[in-house]
Order: C-alpha cells, then sequence, then structure tokens
C-alpha cells in the first residue's frame, strides 16, 4: 500500500493543474480571438473574450472567409459526412472480415490475413498516389464518394475484431447450429451483440480519425463546395499579401474542435469499457 504523503500529493496535484493550464491555454486564446473583431486583434492582442462571439460565428457558419468559395457550414457538414461514412465503413467491413476469417474455413485463409495485417506496416505516402489513381479513375474525385470510399478498410480494425472473436467459445456457435441458426444471424444475434463496447471504442477513435484527415482531402478535392473544414482553414490563412480574417479563422478553429470533444464526452464511458474490459 502506497503511504500518503501531503507534500508528494500537493507536488503531484501542482503539476497536473499546471499541465492542463498549458493545454488549454492556447485553445482559451483561441477562443478568445473568435469573440473580437479583427482591428480589435491586430492592435494588441486581448486576453479577455470580446462582445463579438455571435457575430463571428454565424458569419463564419453563413458567410465564410472572403478567400474560400464556401461557408464553414458547408465545410463541416463534409467533414461530418467523411468522418461517419469512414467510421461505419471501416467498423462494418471490419467485423464482416474478422468474422470470415475465424468462423469460416477456406483455402489461403490466414494468408489473406497477414496481407491485411502487413498493411498495417505500408506509411500512408507509400498508398496515396496509387489510391489517388484509383478513385481518379473511378471518377470519384471532387465527390463525397472519393472522399470516403478508398479510406473504409482498416487492418487494425480487422485485427482487433479477430481477436475478440476468437475468444468466443466455440461451443456458442455449436449450440447457434444445432438451433438451426444460418452463419449471418449468428452474426447478428450473437457476436454483433458482444461486440458492442469494442465497436463503441473503435467510434470514438475511427470518427476522430475521419475528423482529422487533411492529405487524403487535400489531393482529391478541388471544388470548393467539397472542402472539408480542414482545408478551409488552410486556405483561409493562404491569403498572400493580404490580411487573414483571424477572427473568421479562430471561429472556425473552434467549430473544428466541437465534433471531437463531443463524441469523446458522449461516448467516453463506452470508450473506456472498450478499452479496458478483461477479455478483449
Amino acid at each position: 500500500m502506497l503511504e500518503r504523503r501531503p507534500l508528494l500529493i500537493f507536488f503531484t496535484h501542482a503539476v497536473l493543474i499546471l499541465g492542463a493550464l498549458v493545454m488549454a491555454f492556447p485553445i482559451y486564446v483561441t477562443f478568445v480571438a473568435s469573440t473580437h473583431t479583427l482591428e480589435a486583434i491586430s492592435k494588441s492582442f486581448p486576453l479577455l473574450p470580446g462582445s463579438h462571439l455571435v457575430e463571428n460565428y454565424l458569419k463564419a457558419l453563413t458567410v465564410g472567409p472572403q478567400n474560400v468559395g464556401a461557408t464553414v457550414a458547408t465545410m463541416m457538414v463534409n467533414s461530418f459526412i467523411m468522418a461517419i461514412g469512414i467510421t461505419f465503413g471501416k467498423i462494418a467491413i471490419s467485423l464482416l472480415a474478422a468474422f470470415a476469417i475465424v468462423y469460416f474455413r477456406f483455402p489461403l485463409r490466414m494468408v489473406f490475413f497477414w496481407m491485411i495485417f502487413i498493411t498495417l506496416m505500408l506509411p500512408v505516402e507509400v498508398r496515396i498516389l496509387p489510391t489517388y489513381k484509383v478513385a481518379a479513375d473511378l471518377g470519384m474525385l471532387n465527390s463525397r464518394a472519393g472522399l470516403i470510399f478508398p479510406l473504409i478498410a482498416s487492418a487494425t480494425a480487422t485485427f482487433l475484431f479477430r481477436q475478440f472473436f476468437m475468444t468466443v467459445p466455440d461451443e456458442l456457435c455449436e449450440a447457434h447450429r444445432i438451433d438451426g441458426g444460418s452463419p449471418m444471424q449468428f452474426f447478428f444475434d450473437i457476436l454483433l451483440p458482444m461486440s458492442r463496447t469494442s465497436i463503441a471504442a473503435l467510434f470514438v477513435i475511427l470518427f476522430i480519425y475521419g475528423w482529422n484527415q487533411y492529405l487524403w482531402p487535400l489531393l482529391i478535392t478541388s471544388d470548393e463546395k467539397y472542402y472539408t473544414l480542414l482545408i478551409g482553414i488552410k486556405r483561409m490563412l493562404d491569403v498572400g499579401e493580404g490580411q487573414a480574417e483571424w477572427h473568421i479563422i479562430m471561429a472556425s478553429t473552434i467549430l473544428a474542435m466541437l465534433p471531437p470533444v463531443l463524441v469523446v464526452i458522449f461516448m467516453q464511458k463506452q470508450f473506456v469499457k472498450g478499452m479496458t474490459e478483461t477479455e478483449k
């Protein structure tokens, strides 16, 4: 049992509080800048919130910056559709792939699994140009399908679901087969409910992964109506000799942080449970 020392407890809490303040300060500065006018930010950077919060956020959502031909609301919708599409696509394909690898006996079964697993060792930069060529040949440039479908395969999720399915007792499968159930009924009635905590944990990880995508949307989109929010924020900064609209940029940055934060907050219990259950 650890000894409770008041000095040690004070020191550890002080370090934690200091670390939290250091991490939160840039977010606070961003929020403060999003509540002031461009003139106020340019003259002397304020450290207290201003009175233009609603005005700046409404302008970002409905009008957008001058050098980007899309509103932040449109770019947020594109980012959300991309993140949700990638998340559900990766989970669905990984579940079915893991189910086939574990419960079906077919030639070269493990060879296919290791081929999937080896793709983890390939950096994104190695695969990005061939993937772009395939997407271009299929006519998926400047489309939401092009933002989603090339990224919906996941070797990591397939491996995690395979490892979980291997811990499911074989007696469950045998009992379901004796009762006259089909393989897909076993998948939907038994495996899918048992996998809900793993699915919830992966949902959080994959949603953040999809929302934070930058390189692929940068390559696949040139039409401004398909810009994601991260691409839009980068375009807002490309003003050349002009003046960047920092109040709009900061408001857009705060809006870009909200969906991942909300997903983590609302799914925190399921995420922790999926990551810490002993049978995983």
